[in-house]
């Protein structure tokens, strides 16, 4: 067997199998092939030229070739509040997994791809594009299988999105987490009028177990204001304080950032 099928259907199968642990108490099951799955992509850049070649590149080479490979809508976020600034997120969302992971490799055999990204691809190791890409794996949620775009705004472009990732002591506790969402929370959100774009239970990357999702907002007024309708929320006190969920921190450490969507953001 070739090297990159091998690659493939290692990174499936494996994927396949942690998701059916990490959901296995979740209210609403699915099959695997009705999700979807997210590559989330943490690109650490430095001020300067630079990052307009890579905002260029993005935009210019990386999207229009990921689409025509069926991995769209693409999600590009700056990071506008959090640690580490300048860094771009992109969202890659697919439904074929096998697809999603080759990406790399069918990208490099892509001529009209290559050739959009040749400075990005040329540049000197003394003045790089960014620092380092950190990467995830994350499988969609059985109760939100699929992204969710935000209505469209009377003001384009007037639109912040808040990226939270929850990490737990253990996967009884992740898989409490999991199960919450599916026994009250997705309407608890829904109910205090807050756009729900994305989860994703992390199957490959750093910190596990964990997993993010991803809410839209018109501005940090909107934002604080219904997250204080969720907290007020009878049904809210009522789940986080059951005895189910409320026995532990099931929630050890939360990252919480703020972005703004760039120029060519698909999302």
């Amino acid at each position: 067997m070739r090297r990159r099928e091998f690659l493939t259907t290692s990174l499936a199968a494996s994927a396949l199998a942690l998701a059916g642990g990490a959901q296995a108490a979740a209210a609403e099951p699915s099959k695997a092939s009705e999700r979807e799955y997210y590559q989330l992509r943490k690109y650490s850049l430095q001020n300067g030229p630079q990052t307009k070649l890579t905002d260029s590149y993005v935009s210019s080479a990386l999207i229009p070739a990921l689409n025509r490979l069926g991995i769209a809508p693409v999600g590009a976020f700056h990071l506008s509040i959090g640690p580490e600034t300048p860094t771009l997120y992109l969202l890659l969302p697919c439904a074929k997994l096998d697809v999603l992971v080759r990406s790399q490799l069918d990208l490099a055999s892509d001529e009209q791809f290559m050739k959009a990204a040749e400075p990005f691809w040329s540049a000197p190791a003394a003045a790089p594009p960014f620092l380092r890409v950190e990467s995830s794996l994350l499988i969609a949620f059985a109760g939100h299988p699929k992204l969710t775009l935000p209505a469209a705004d009377a003001q384009p472009g007037a639109r912040i999105f808040q990226l939270r990732t929850y990490e737990s002591a253990t996967p009884r506790d992740h898989a409490r987490k999991l199960e919450m969402f599916h026994h009250g929370e997705f309407e608890i959100f829904r109910n205090a009028g807050i756009a729900q774009v994305f989860y994703g239970d992390t199957l490959i990357g750093p910190n596990m177990p964990n997993l993010t999702y991803m809410l839209s907002f018109h501005d940090l007024a909107e934002l604080n204001a219904k997250w204080d309708a969720f907290f007020g929320d009878a049904a809210w006190k009522k789940l986080s304080t059951s005895a189910r969920y409320g026995f532990e921190p099931i929630v050890s450490k939360v990252t919480n950032l703020i972005l703004s969507p760039a120029p060519y953001s698909q999302v």
